[in-house]
């Protein structure tokens, strides 16, 4: 599920015991004596992957370029996709922002101890920020002229400035990020071994479901939230990641708005291929199955949906064809989240076929 960064779970107090990182057994200590948060999956305490050591140079998604004289350990980082990459990649952040809503909307990787919370992604608490001592600091972008990248690049501290999403190739755009965080933390090896098994896994899941017969092939994913009592529905449409996912395995998106520079005036959005309707703006799909977020968070929309007879009357709810995926499979991570989304994806339709 995307959070906007109005509605996100609001970030845990920063606590000034954090600042020490005090991982329980998750840190060790870099070249200086600092201490440095291990990210701590199964997957990397059994990684054999190598990690480069000579200097960086490369263009971030803005087309700036970014050097390091070595690649990036101590690395802050302000938005989850670039979390959870960063995570899969085996390097721990050193802070991030608001880790209580990550911890809440993204479980494909977990966030060991020790990492310094910095408060919202739209406004990052930038003395707690400095006072970790990072070597780059990594954020998410759309122009090179974005305000936060001045006022970053003011301290001195590099700044890699990635592209959070692309409506025109959204998987292609998952693994150019991911990729772009390796290639700055010397992690490359390992970026190429998971974007490896990534495609194997979209591969095998498409030879699972390719001989499952649907009654329809439409569909729609969609998340929502509660706003002044009314029930908000935020449909993926084309150019969303999880439309992709759907499309590669054989679905026809049915929400047919079109991309809306604008975005607010009935279209999706550019970038993330997000619309935004009501519980009745879902009979525009049809017969078309349905999928949807189940992440109650704060929110709690998904509660509300038996109290209208709109979506009870809708035919995948009369025919059993509306489905929610599991909690925490984030809409706009990393590799990981869209394997877990594969995964839901094929367990739905493999039941209903």
């Amino acid at each position: 599920m995307i959070r906007p960064r109005s509605i996100a779970t609001a970030a845990a107090t920063l606590a000034i015991a954090a600042l020490a990182l005090t991982g329980c057994g998750t840190t060790t200590v870099d070249d200086s004596g600092a201490p440095v948060a291990e990210a701590t999956s199964d997957a990397c305490a059994s990684d054999t992957t190598t990690t480069s050591t000579g200097p960086v140079s490369l263009t971030d998604g803005v087309g700036r370029t970014v050097e390091l004289d070595k690649p990036a350990e101590r690395i802050a980082v302000l938005e989850w996709q670039q979390i959870e990459d960063a995570l899969t990649l085996c390097v721990a952040p050193v802070a991030v922002s608001d880790s209580a809503g990550y911890a809440t909307y993204v479980s494909a990787e977990t966030l060991p101890e020790g990492v310094v919370d910095l408060g919202t992604r739209g406004e990052p608490d930038l003395d707690a920020l400095y006072a970790t001592n990072p070597d780059l600091i990594i954020i998410e972008a759309f122009s090179a002229d974005d305000e936060l990248i001045g006022t970053l690049e003011e301290r001195g501290v590099p700044v890699l400035a990635t592209i959070g999403a692309d409506g025109a190739d959204p998987i292609g755009n998952m693994k150019t990020v991911f990729s772009m965080i390796a290639e700055a933390t010397g992690r490359e090896d390992r970026a190429e071994q998971v974007l490896d098994e990534f495609d194997a896994h979209l591969a095998d899941a498409k030879t699972e479901v390719s001989s499952v017969a649907l009654p329809t092939t439409d569909f729609l994913f969609f998340d929502g939230w509660v706003e002044g009592g009314n029930v908000v529905i935020r449909p993926y449409g084309q150019g969303a990641l999880f439309t992709a996912l759907g499309e590669q395995l054989g679905l026809t998106s049915a929400w047919t708005d079109e991309i809306d520079e604008a975005y607010g005036s009935g279209g999706v959005d550019p970038a993330y291929g997000l619309g935004q309707t009501d519980i009745e703006g879902l009979t525009a799909v049809g017969n078309a199955n349905l999928f949807y977020s189940a992440d109650e968070g704060a929110d709690g929309y998904v509660s509300e949906f038996e109290k209208s007879p709109i979506w009870t009357s809708l035919p995948a709810v009369t025919e059993g064809r509306a489905h929610a995926f599991p909690s925490g499979v984030w809409g706009a991570g990393g590799p990981l989240s869209n394997q877990q989304a594969i995964d839901a994806y094929v367990d739905i339709i493999t039941q209903q076929g």
